[in-house]
């Protein structure tokens, strides 16, 4: 036998004491490793997700430990290049009141504030609603909409939502808002008492 394979030999037979030992140092603190977490894909509870799409609209209802889930009916409005750039909410409202929806307008910070939103549908005259407060996420607009304008809604095709960015107060940007499953969506979101 050679050196060589002497050494091959040694190198071996310490390799498998060490690794034998491994294992049984293992064996003993197998109950102090982490065995990792199970991944959902399932909302938890505080997580909003879409349970349900209606056409180009989606029903966004938050995770809750219990009770009813609260939903709102949404749309993500996107820009000419294809990115995010308004969330529209909506949600019926309880009966008794001129307003028979609610609708929260999310837009991006540095929006001319002043210039206010406005929304028509199908071309018909246009509204405009003020901001009410900017977070990080956006500046927001929450304003009321009456039977009328929900039923416009409903036949309509599609919206225009137009904002000004304050950057160029001079230009207005304007989105089209679907209203390809508004109705179906609407109609599945219930009045929270």
């Amino acid at each position: 036998m050679t050196l060589s394979s002497l050494k091959t030999l040694t190198t071996a037979a310490l390799l498998a004491l060490a690794t034998q030992g491994m294992a049984q140092e293992t064996a003993e603190t197998d109950d102090t490793l982490d065995l990792g977490e199970v991944i959902s894909d399932e909302p938890q509870p505080g997580q909003q997700y879409i349970r349900e799409t209606f056409g180009d609209w989606g029903l966004r209802c938050l995770r809750v430990e219990e009770g009813p889930e609260p939903c709102q009916l949404y749309q993500l409005l996107l820009n000419e290049e294809g990115n995010p750039l308004v969330e529209v909410l909506i949600i019926p409202l309880p009966e008794g009141g001129e307003a028979v929806a609610g609708a929260t307008v999310v837009v991006p910070l540095e929006t001319q504030l002043t210039a206010q939103l406005t929304l028509s549908i199908d071309g018909a005259d246009a509204r405009r609603y003020p901001f009410d407060f900017c977070t990080a996420a956006g500046c927001v607009a929450r304003f009321g909409m009456t039977q009328g304008q929900i039923d416009q809604f409903k036949r309509g095709a599609a919206g225009t939502l137009s904002i000004v960015p304050a950057v160029a107060p001079d230009q207005r940007v304007t989105l089209e808002m679907s209203l390809t499953g508004f109705t179906a969506g609407f109609n599945a979101t219930t009045v929270e008492q």
